[in-house]
């Protein structure tokens, strides 16, 4: 048995799938008609919407299969999401990478298998539309194409709830978004016993440039900026705008990290007001929570946190 590779974009994939918010949340009827659909369209026993997370795949909709879940390192679609094509199983007994599979030669006895990727709009492959049959087989030109429209109402449907946390601006994680993606990282950091610190930013008497120069131009000071903290913090780092000239980077792992990348933001943002002297330069306060397992529960008791530090900090500055 083959186990599926890791995608170069793993980080960023994993990033916008948990942003969904929609991983272990109840079956949808959105999701539900397709797989419907596909099932009897095919008449295949198993037709399903497949989501590959860190170690498992999860399915949002399974018709014909009872489970929700399977092992990553066993599934189908974790081979599927690698590649921008329908992937194509017509006989897996006889397919060195899935011969041995134990959802081959055990329950669920899969002999075909073909799944459509879906993608979000940053191009991140979260799972797939599949097929599965307990006999081999082979689809046509028309059933490939059909499949595939099939596939592109699914990744409308994951696009309309993407939409509902990503900030349609900046395209960073909308407060929602920032929740679900920073509450699972927490989670990970708890039962890790690892660090964590959150950084709530605001920016300096921006409203004086929407005043001043429009809001056209403030629109483009955030998207400045949003696209500043994308250059310096990591790929594993959460970054979120919450609303307003109000941002969040989550960063696991933090220990001396959060300071020395504060460090490289100031020095970024000092290139950028040189770079492009727009008449006004791009300036922020900064609160820092640090994670503590017995004091912040949740997300929002870091958020209040470092709202309460950067609201302190951004008080001593005016009163200088």
């Amino acid at each position: 048995m083959r186990t599926p590779p890791t995608p170069e974009n793993e980080p960023s994939r994993l990033r916008a799938l948990r942003a969904l918010n929609i991983l272990d949340t109840a079956p949808e009827e959105r999701f539900d008609r397709l797989t419907r659909l596909a099932k009897r369209l095919f008449g295949v026993p198993i037709a399903l919407v497949s989501l590959v997370d860190d170690k498992r795949q999860w399915f949002k909709s399974a018709q014909g299969l009872d489970v929700k879940e399977t092992p990553r390192e066993i599934s189908f679609c974790g081979h599927a999401i690698l590649g921008d094509e329908m992937f194509l199983v017509a006989d897996a007994e006889l397919d060195h990478r899935f011969a041995d599979n134990p959802l081959v030669t055990g329950s669920p006895n899969i002999r075909f298998y073909a799944g459509v990727p879906l993608s979000v709009p940053n191009g991140s492959k979260l799972g797939t539309l599949c097929l599965l049959d307990r006999e081999p087989r082979v689809l046509s030109q028309e059933d490939r194409e059909l499949l595939e429209d099939l596939a592109k109402m699914a990744q409308q449907e994951m696009a309309a709830v993407q939409m509902a946390t990503m900030d349609e601006l900046t395209l960073l994680s909308n407060r929602r978004g920032f929740i679900a993606l920073g509450q699972h990282c927490l989670n990970v950091c708890r039962r890790r016993s690892a660090t964590a610190a959150l950084l709530f930013f605001d920016l300096t008497r921006f409203k004086q440039v929407n005043d001043q120069y429009g809001h056209a131009e403030g629109d483009r000071a955030l998207v400045a900026f949003a696209d500043l903290l994308r250059e310096v913090f990591r790929d594993s780092d959460v970054i979120g705008r919450l609303g307003g000239d109000e941002f969040v980077v989550m960063l696991s792992s933090a220990d001396q990290r959060a300071e020395e990348a504060l460090q490289r933001l100031r020095n970024a943002v000092a290139a950028y007001n040189e770079k492009t002297r727009r008449g006004y330069t791009l300036e922020f306060n900064v609160g820092v929570a640090h994670f503590d397992a017995q004091k912040h529960q949740s997300v929002d008791d870091l958020i209040h946190e470092a709202d309460t530090l950067m609201y302190a900090q951004k008080k001593r500055m005016s009163a200088g």
